[in-house]
């Protein structure tokens, strides 16, 4: 009985706290697609495993290094999931692209440059005993009007998709990109089951009729030839190609291949070699069920692109319309990050995320390390949690970290390796811009979705009462969107299953 009351009281607390903003309307939600809530997951669908990052002492590790990229999937899978009631795998949540997901209101790049880097250091909401270390990227915006695309749409059109949340939603998901084409713009249509085939060959993007037929008549059915597709259409992106244009396949699917190349090492070893001429690789992942998320990440990161869950046309609406520049166009390409601690200030630190990125010192020095790609317009923020030396005094004249980004030119062939730096002051601010609280409040959520062993006094009220007083989530869609599904979560599944 007490129980009952504990539960009764916090729910009553969580509609307080979001009673200023509006009611849960499940926008992202989607039924049309006939999605069962089930209370369970699939055991075929497979995460790649994440071992958190350790806290690491800055004396004798000084150095953190890992690849970046823009990559969002990891939230919208697990905002597919709360919406279906299904189980969160605690591999499905990379913090990282939780965070990415969102924008940010960063200063842009200087003139020349690709990136602007920004600092700050504030308290942990969730550890009264460390700092959160922030790092703001922001990518410069390309005029699209200025590049040509040479764009291949590789369509997983197996049995395996034979769901209206796969096949149907990736026809209405494609129908949008077509919208967005221009009208010199080249478009090849390859699609796969048991065999692969040619639907459409150097079609130009003022044809959006002929385009949009073709996509709207596909049917599933049959095994999944995804390497014979992927082979034609890199075959066919690569006799199209456009110089100094945008050489890109698209490559929508579940992640289900199990005929021809099958392992995922052959794959990404045969997409790896590919990059290298130019032509690079975006994914975009559909439906959940023998749903492969660790497969696909995988594969845009060897084909030097980026990777999108799609789990409703909205989805769909953001990747390829409203952020169709970052999608289809690199800035900076094989872009890493190194952070050198002041061990004189800085006890020990913890990198928020980005467990499968890591990179050595070996790694970092080689210009050769394939890593991550950012897009135009993306915003990026990297998150430490830091715990200062006994006594610490700050200190303007000295810095507690150096920041330095490494990358290349989006153009293959110009593989210089530049680089940016930036130093932070050893001080600490009390005063949190949005966009910090805005990122630690994702954090806070990801580190309890997981159940984090670094979770400390992590709440979800505290989450949705920070949100709920940010005037500015209100003002963007999906942060918005973001809170209101904190709270369905609190309300609908968090409490309900401790009451079991």
């Amino acid at each position: 009985m007490k129980k009952m009351m504990l539960v009764l009281v916090v729910l009553l607390l969580a509609a307080g706290l979001v009673s200023c903003s509006s009611e849960y309307d499940g926008d992202y939600v989607t039924e049309n697609y006939g999605i069962p809530r089930t209370g369970e997951t699939d055991p075929g669908d497979s995460y790649e495993e994440i071992v958190e990052n350790d806290f690491v002492s800055a004396t004798e590790t000084p150095l953190s290094m890992f690849s970046v990229d823009a990559n969002t999937a990891s939230y919208s899978t697990i905002r597919n999931a709360i919406n279906h009631d299904l189980s969160i795998n605690p591999n499905q949540v990379r913090i990282e692209e939780m965070v990415n997901y969102f924008s940010y209101d960063l200063p842009e790049p200087e003139p020349g440059k690709p990136l602007s880097i920004s600092t700050w250091v504030t308290p942990t909401p969730w550890n009264e005993d460390t700092y959160l270390l922030s790092i703001g990227l922001k990518a410069e915006e390309v005029i699209l009007t200025d590049v040509r695309n040479n764009l291949v749409f590789l369509l997983d059109v197996s049995g395996s998709m034979d769901q209206p949340n796969k096949l149907g939603l990736m026809k209405e998901a494609f129908s949008l990109l077509i919208d967005s084409l221009h009208e010199d713009d080249t478009v090849s249509i390859v699609v796969y089951a048991g065999n692969d085939a040619i639907l459409l060959e150097g079609a130009y993007g003022l044809e959006k009729t002929r385009i949009r037929n073709i996509i709207n008549d596909l049917q599933a059915a049959g095994s999944t030839a995804g390497a014979d597709g992927i082979r034609t259409a890199y075959n066919i992106a690569s006799e199209y190609f456009i110089e100094g244009g945008n050489n890109r396949v698209i490559l929508a699917t579940d992640g289900d291949f199990n005929v021809g190349i099958t392992n995922i090492d052959d794959l990404e070893d045969f997409i790896g070699e590919r990059r290298e001429t130019g032509i690079y690789l975006s994914v975009l992942g559909f439906g959940y069920g023998n749903y492969k998320d660790d497969r696909l990440e995988n594969l845009s990161s060897a084909g030097n692109g980026n990777y999108a869950y799609i789990d409703s046309i909205l989805e769909a609406k953001k990747v390829l319309v409203e952020e169709i520049g970052g999608t289809l166009n690199t800035v900076a390409r094989d872009v890493k990050a190194q952070v050198e601690f002041n061990g004189e200030f800085v006890d020990t630190y913890r990198l928020l995320g980005y467990e499968n990125k890591l990179l050595t010192i070996d790694e970092w020095n080689e210009e050769s390390t394939d890593a991550g790609e950012i897009g135009s317009g993306h915003s990026i923020m990297v998150t430490y949690e830091i715990q200062m030396k006994e006594g610490f005094v700050e200190t303007p004249d000295d810095h507690l970290f150096t920041v330095r980004i490494r990358y290349k030119s989006p153009t293959v062939g110009e593989d210089d390796v530049m680089e940016l730096t930036k130093s932070h002051a050893a001080t600490i601010s009390d005063e949190l811009t949005d966009d910090i609280r805005f990122t630690s409040a994702v954090i806070e959520f990801a580190l309890i979705l997981r159940d984090s062993l670094y979770k400390g006094n992590a709440s979800l009220i505290a989450v949705i009462e920070r949100l709920t007083n940010m005037p500015s989530v209100y003002l963007d869609p999906y942060k918005e969107e973001f809170l209101n599904l904190v709270d369905f979560y609190t309300s609908t599944v968090h409490f309900m299953e401790d009451n079991e």
